[in-house]
């Protein structure tokens, strides 16, 4: 029989840390200065771009050691080898030890490649799940499908947040507070292994991880965020947590049909 794929570690579900919320537009603000006040519109928006032009292109590169971690933790066995209780501590230890020294390092030359090492150790840990969906007879076409899903809701998030005027500032606070209570009630159902909780739980996530990267994007483009490293790293989370509740789904719904 199958085993359901239900990750073993509900702490994926992994918000930034809360500076990414703080508003980081002072810096630019000095800058600003520094132009001919004919030319500070042009200036504004000429910043933006770039922040938002430099998060797209690491969240890009960023695939790459995500998806060469998760080879290697498939071809290694490195997370298989890790009792569920062991797991959930690595993971949730490395995690967040991780976006500490992102954030302590996103102003140096240091920020990209440590940001790139997060997201490697973060394939390795989701390795675990992608592996038994693969033990499924259409264990591949599951992690495509999952993949797609993924890749039409953020697009669908960056279309909105170019499109929507209005600030999204309020809505932090809220996803915050969400994203926390999906977390503390992961790492229950971790004890108490319900199927039908790891389902709700993803659903939710999908929806509340959606809306982040909508956030997030909108926060680049009205200026509340300037720094490109701690853009890319939220819109990064999102879209992990949203890739891998998508593919819990259709494993757990897979796992049934055989």
């Amino acid at each position: 029989m199958n085993r359901r794929p239900e990750p073993d570690h509900p702490g994926t579900w992994v918000t930034p840390p809360t500076s990414t919320f703080a508003a980081q537009s002072s810096e630019m603000n000095q800058n600003l200065h520094n132009f001919p006040a004919g030319s500070v519109d042009q200036a504004v928006f000429v910043e933006r771009n770039r922040v938002l032009r430099n998060t797209y292109w690491l969240l890009a590169v960023s695939m790459v050691p995500t998806v060469l971690g998760a080879w290697v933790g498939l071809a290694s066995g490195v997370a298989n080898a890790l009792s569920p209780g062991i797991g959930l501590m690595v993971f949730l230890v490395g995690a967040f030890g991780f976006m500490f020294a992102i954030e302590k390092t996103k102003n140096s030359a240091a920020g990209v490649p440590v940001l790139l090492a997060f997201t490697f150790f973060m394939g390795v840990m989701l390795s675990r799940l992608v592996g038994i969906v693969l033990g499924l007879s259409n264990g591949a076409s599951l992690i495509m499908t999952a993949f797609a899903g993924t890749g039409a809701i953020f697009l669908g998030m960056a279309s909105l947040s170019s499109i929507i005027k209005r600030d999204l500032s309020a809505m932090g606070k809220f996803l915050f507070i969400g994203a926390i209570m999906l977390m503390v009630v992961g790492i229950a159902n971790f004890f108490i292994q319900s199927s039908a909780l790891m389902i709700t739980l993803s659903v939710m996530a999908i929806g509340i991880f959606s809306a982040f990267i909508l956030y997030d994007l909108k926060r680049v483009q009205d200026g509340h965020e300037t720094n490109y490293i701690t853009a890319t790293l939220g819109v990064y989370l999102s879209i992990y947590n949203i890739f891998q509740s998508i593919l819990a789904l259709l494993g757990i719904a897979g796992s049934r049909d055989e």
